[in-house]
């Protein structure tokens, strides 16, 4: 097995009553998460933010994984919340939002909340119709992490696009965008107004397609796509602290 990055190790804390999953993205690791989920821990709130299979090794390991192993790990770390805890909000940023997602979609009487940033569920981008035939051409392409407006600030991701796992990525959307109706849990989602990565079009076919009734969009003005990192992070974890405490009062 590959050996993982020190600043991808997985992030848990101890807490009350109330969990909270959160998913990083695409190429990323649990590095992207762990200020939010630092915050959160200093609150009272058990978190867990995950390693996705295939992160924080190397792109080419990542190209031996795919959505089901993703979306695995993001429900075993919901189950192992579920048995310490009273109530599970979960939150994802990029493809840790789609994730969450259907992870609501999947267990609507059990998750209480979604918190999305930047959540991505399709793409506007013409070269990814032909993803499934570059896969057996190419091993990756440039890299698409990184997108932080905030000077001095790294990621952590990947230095390339590994194609398999991101053609499985974009067969995996097709699920999350066929089950969003099956999303009812109360869902805020925070959106830079400049992001290089996820277009709008995903943000519009989850508005157009969820659920829930329960719904708060938080636009970010001074962020690009890894806006937990970004200038706008205190907005995030302020008012995620917020929406936490509203919708698991009575939980």
């Amino acid at each position: 097995m590959p050996d993982v990055a020190a600043h991808a190790a997985p992030f848990e804390s101890e807490g009350g009553r109330v969990g909270v999953l959160l998913s990083h993205g695409f190429t990323g690791s649990p590095a992207s998460m762990r200020p939010w989920g630092e915050y959160l821990a200093e609150r009272g709130y058990a978190v867990s933010v995950p390693r996705l299979p295939g992160h924080g090794t190397s792109w080419q390991d990542m190209n031996r994984t795919g959505w089901a192993d993703w979306y695995a790990e993001v429900e075993r770390a919901f189950e192992a919340l579920r048995a310490r805890t009273d109530v599970v909000v979960a939150g994802g940023l990029s493809m840790g939002g789609g994730l969450v997602l259907w992870l609501a979609a999947r267990h609507p009487e059990h998750v209480a909340g979604l918190m999305l940033v930047n959540p991505a569920v399709s793409s506007q981008d013409k070269r990814l119709r032909v993803v499934g035939l570059a896969k057996h051409l190419v091993g990756g392409l440039d890299a698409i992490g990184g997108d932080i407006k905030k000077p001095g600030v790294e990621e952590h991701a990947y230095p390339k696009t590994p194609l398999k796992a991101l053609h499985s990525m974009t067969v995996g959307w097709q699920q999350v965008r066929a089950d969003l109706s099956k999303v009812t849990a109360p869902t805020i989602l925070f959106r830079s107004t400049e992001d290089h990565v996820v277009d709008d079009g995903s943000i519009r076919d989850i508005e157009a397609g969820i659920g829930s009734r329960d719904y708060t969009r938080v636009d970010l003005a001074d962020s690009y796509h890894v806006a937990t990192l970004d200038n706008d992070a205190p907005v995030i974890f302020e008012q995620s602290a917020d929406f936490l405490a509203r919708v698991t009062a009575a939980g």
